[in-house]
């Protein structure tokens, strides 16, 4: 890869030792934002392939990972989202410090977020500029603090200062290995199940992401009665859901407090359907064929860089989207509600025949 030096801060270029230093990752802690930090991962790979390279995580997001290329280990820490709880940061910035850092990136624009990497010491700490972060940062970059896209912002702080914005990024990867799949199959007396499974994840944060209830269970119905089986994923919040989805049919239930769980059944199915929700850019980067129903976000901005099977939207002109509100102001939900479950279910059997024509 060559001479790094002239991408590193003066400090670290003048210290060898420090250029093998290993640099941590502070990503957000929602799981789509999670999963496109990886990104970021493989940027810094490229440039400094002598450095690990690992990420701070929450319990929830942690098990990511373990199937992400270029991630050495994750530095597991559950932190209170709306309290500063100082001792816990400073608890944090002693094992931080004990890893020997050279450089540290936040991803979030708040102060706390770089609190423990300031308290660590780590003597490169880069991050947008926002919310009074000149103290807790030394490597603050302005000209990217405003990008359209969040994936925008992440990937520039792994590039050199200053430096241009690539037309595109390396798209996010997952990695299972073939033998854990084959484990997980056994385990959920999957592994004799022939023919092609769809999985499903109706969860998004706050209902106004999420495609009716309804809408899912009739098209769990289509799909079993077209000899396809059906798994519904997702965590313990989307338990009632699975349940009014699956019914009293032969479509399982595998949503599980261990995001694990949701990672092996979508890289085991066929196929995917997933809500603008993390699952569904883990089902991307995993290489799952996925359909994406968008109701009152916009793909381009929140989409996954991986390539979708087919986005779907409801084909209206509405005044009031894009929207981020968490439940619809207007209460009539039109850009769900008029999303039929048979344009979805066209989406999924042309996925599906496409790959049973591939093989």
């Amino acid at each position: 890869m060559g001479d790094n030096s002239e991408y590193l801060s003066p400090g670290i270029a003048a210290d060898p030792r420090r250029q093998q230093s290993p640099i941590l990752i502070v990503p957000y802690m929602w799981i789509g934002d999670f999963v496109r930090c990886h990104s970021v991962v493989t940027l810094l790979r490229e440039r400094f392939p002598g450095r690990p390279v690992d990420m701070l995580a929450t319990t929830l997001c942690a098990p990511l990972t373990y199937y992400m290329p270029g991630v050495r280990r994750a530095i597991v820490v559950d932190l209170p989202r709306k309290r500063l709880a100082y001792r816990q940061h400073r608890d944090l910035a002693k094992r931080l410090k004990a890893e020997g850092y050279g450089s540290a990136l936040i991803m979030p624009k708040t102060w706390k977020s770089a609190l423990a990497p300031f308290l660590a010491g780590i003597p490169e700490r880069t991050g947008l500029f926002g919310e009074a972060r000149i103290i807790v940062l030394n490597d603050l970059r302005f000209a990217h603090g405003k990008l359209p896209r969040m994936v925008d912002e992440c990937a520039s702080l792994a590039l050199p200062r200053d430096s241009e914005l690539r037309a595109c990024w390396p798209a996010p990867e997952l990695k299972v290995p073939p033998t854990e799949i084959t484990a997980w199959r056994s385990k959920r007396g999957l592994a004799a199940q022939a023919g092609p499974a769809v999985a499903l994840a109706p969860g998004a944060v706050g209902p106004a992401k999420r495609w009716p209830v309804a809408a899912y269970a009739t098209l769990c119905r289509k799909l079993l009665a077209d000899g396809i089986s059906v798994w519904v994923v997702g965590g313990p919040g989307e338990k009632t859901l699975a349940r009014e989805i699956v019914g009293d049919s032969e479509a399982r239930d595998l949503t599980a407090t261990d995001l694990r769980e949701a990672i092996l059944a979508l890289v085991s199915a066929s196929a995917a359907v997933s809500n603008d929700s993390g699952l569904l850019h883990v089902a991307a980067a995993l290489g799952t064929p996925t359909i994406g129903i968008f109701g009152p976000t916009s793909p381009w901005h929140w989409a996954p860089l991986n390539p979708l099977a087919a986005t779907i939207q409801a084909n209206i002109e509405l005044a009031c989207r894009p929207c981020h509100k968490p439940i619809c102001a207007f209460r009539h939900h039109r850009c769900m509600t008029e999303i039929g479950p048979d344009k979805v279910l066209a989406a999924v059997r042309r996925t599906v025949n496409k790959l049973a024509g591939a093989k």
